[in-house]
């Protein structure tokens, strides 16, 4: 089993950079869904990613369907938007015998309106106030993994640091 955050049309270095980190924190594959909206050696998403790059899984796909066309049928597909009855943390993430893909939207329109109304039961939302539009993909993709890894009781993830200098003698 594997989980992978898929980044459609991703369009600020930082925020990319940004999930490159939590990927290499939670062992998440990445998925990015051209067009990008900088290039993969902007100086800006190579600090926010600092010196994890060679820790992470990064697949490039031309297109949405050509991400779509690499995921296997009987894999998890969830689509991360605003546009939602489902709430992230009330989806079963815990099959561990199939990967997990979550798709999040471009940081200004987000996923095409027509692919989402074709697929709303694979729809989930954070919950937010009215206050803002919606929250920073960074933050929303930490979210959802964090939530996911959790109900798959953190399979592969150091659950306590060994460090020297952390001990409390």
């Amino acid at each position: 089993m594997t989980n992978h955050i898929a980044l459609f049309e991703p369009l600020m270095p930082a925020n990319t950079g940004n999930i490159a980190r939590t990927c290499a924190g939670t062992n998440t594959k990445l998925h990015l869904i051209r067009p990008l909206g900088f290039s993969t050696d902007d100086a800006h998403m190579k600090r926010a990613g600092l010196d994890y790059w060679d820790k992470v899984d990064i697949t490039y796909h031309d297109d949405l369907d050509d991400f779509l066309n690499s995921i296997p049928d009987d894999q998890y597909l969830y689509l991360i938007t605003k546009f939602s009855n489902k709430i992230y943390s009330d989806q079963d993430f815990s099959d561990t015998s199939l990967d997990h893909y979550f798709l999040f939207g471009k940081e200004t329109t987000g996923l095409p309106e027509k692919f989402m109304r074709e697929n709303p039961d694979k729809c989930l939302r954070i919950p937010m106030s009215d206050n803002i539009r919606a929250l920073n993909l960074a933050n929303t993709c930490a979210l959802v993994i964090y939530e996911a890894v959790r109900q798959q009781h953190f399979a592969g993830l150091e659950l306590t640091h060994h460090y020297e200098h952390d001990k409390l003698d």
